[in-house]
């Protein structure tokens, strides 16, 4: 194995737990997420010779992670197709109990209902607890941009929760 390959193997152990859950919050489905995330590693590891090592890797291997599951909506969006929600017991958050799980799946049922520039902002900036200057650069978009798509996602991940029987909303972090 070559130098560079066993630094990018390192990474993929350090990051692809993490990139997982990303794309699972985007898209509630564990094996799609597997597959998005093996889809950006990939794209990570053709780009790995000229990407920046100095906290740039993780930056763009996010990325590429919410750019393959805003693309795959996208795909599926031009075709019909039924949606069927599956109840897993892959934790979201911390928590042990029944109830906790329960209250997590149904966050991830609304989740995938917001649209999918303001559930991306939403993933970045509470789920895996960015600034709004890191989501922005992410997403390639300015910060009032990220502010507003945060907005205007947790308003209508609030509206979807309600219509679940979930009134209140409690996120991982502060606004």
């Amino acid at each position: 194995m070559a130098r560079d390959d066993a630094e990018y193997v390192e990474f993929v152990e350090a990051v692809q737990d993490r990139l997982r859950r990303t794309a699972y919050l985007m898209t509630g489905d564990w094996t799609l997420a597997a597959d998005l995330t093996q889809e950006a590693l990939i794209k990570v590891y053709v780009a790995w010779p000229k990407l920046e090592r100095k906290g740039g890797l993780a930056s763009y291997a996010r990325r590429t992670v919410v750019s393959a599951a805003i693309d795959h909506h996208r795909k599926r969006a031009r075709r019909p197709e039924v949606l069927v929600y599956h109840h897993t017991d892959h934790a979201v958050g911390e928590g042990d109990g029944a109830g906790d799980r329960a209250d997590r799946a149904l966050v991830v049922q609304a989740l995938r209902k917001v649209p999918e520039r303001q559930r991306a902002c939403i993933v970045l900036r509470y789920f895996e607890d960015l600034s709004v200057a890191e989501t922005a650069s992410i997403l390639k978009c300015s910060e009032g941009n990220v502010k507003s798509q945060t907005s205007h996602g947790i308003a209508a991940l609030k509206r979807e929760l309600a219509a679940l029987g979930m009134p209140s909303l409690t996120l991982p972090m502060g606004a």
